[in-house]
């Protein structure tokens, strides 16, 4: 399976029978130039328009953004509902997690969760392999809360999203990656070329946590 990291919080999983599911696309303004993805279906962690632009993508996709679970194209789909900040969901609202197994890959996505890590959303995450977590804080989770989930969940690889990327007034607001690669050992830090990996589930012995960061200019 194939995991492509479109900016922010959006990414292309696309399996090897060619069955492609996008995460949180997200509108022109957050400043990032998104690639336009023809996909099956598209995954909506909350109704934020920094999350929820399906106007650039093609195809004819199922949306999911609700609670439940799906087989789409070979691809099973399931979603458990969080919250978007540390208070119930008054601040900010609710957050979806979804989990996505693709050629034997199991694979998390935790939208724009703002909730502490817990026994109880681990317990209903379950097992994962590929970990994409937000890092950036303010309107998410910060580094230190992620990797508490990378602590109880412990995912082979971890890839951060919702950080500061770039220099735009609409993440002056949010940190970068660096907080959270200190959190790792220096040799168990990736940086990929582009923004694109290829993962085989033969390939994860379960012994350790790596983080993938892909080195992307948008």
């Amino acid at each position: 399976m194939k995991i492509k990291w479109l900016g922010h919080s959006a990414f292309a999983l696309t399996e090897s029978t060619g069955t492609t599911i996008v995460t949180d696309p997200y509108a022109p303004y957050v400043g990032m130039q998104m690639e336009r993805v023809r996909c099956d279906a598209v995954s909506i962690s909350h109704d934020h328009s920094d999350h929820n632009y399906l106007d650039g993508l093609d195809g004819d996709f199922i949306v999911l953004d609700s609670v439940g679970s799906a087989e789409i194209g070979g691809v099973h789909v399931s979603s458990i509902a969080t919250s978007h900040d540390d208070v119930g969901g008054r601040k900010r609202g609710s957050n979806l997690v979804f989990k996505f197994r693709l050629d034997g890959v199991d694979v998390c996505h935790m939208g724009d969760i703002g909730e502490p890590c817990s026994v109880r959303i681990a317990e209903a995450i379950g097992s994962v392999n590929v970990l994409l977590i937000p890092v950036g804080g303010t309107y998410t989770i910060d580094a230190a809360q992620a990797y508490e989930y990378v602590e109880l969940l412990m995912p082979d690889i971890v890839i951060a999203m919702h950080y500061k990327a770039k220099k735009t007034d609409f993440y002056d607001s949010i940190a970068r990656i660096d907080d959270f690669a200190e959190l790792f050992d220096q040799d168990a830090v990736s940086y990929i070329e582009g923004d694109t990996i290829e993962l085989d589930r033969t390939q994860f012995d379960g012994e350790r946590t790596r983080l993938v960061i892909f080195q992307k200019n948008f």
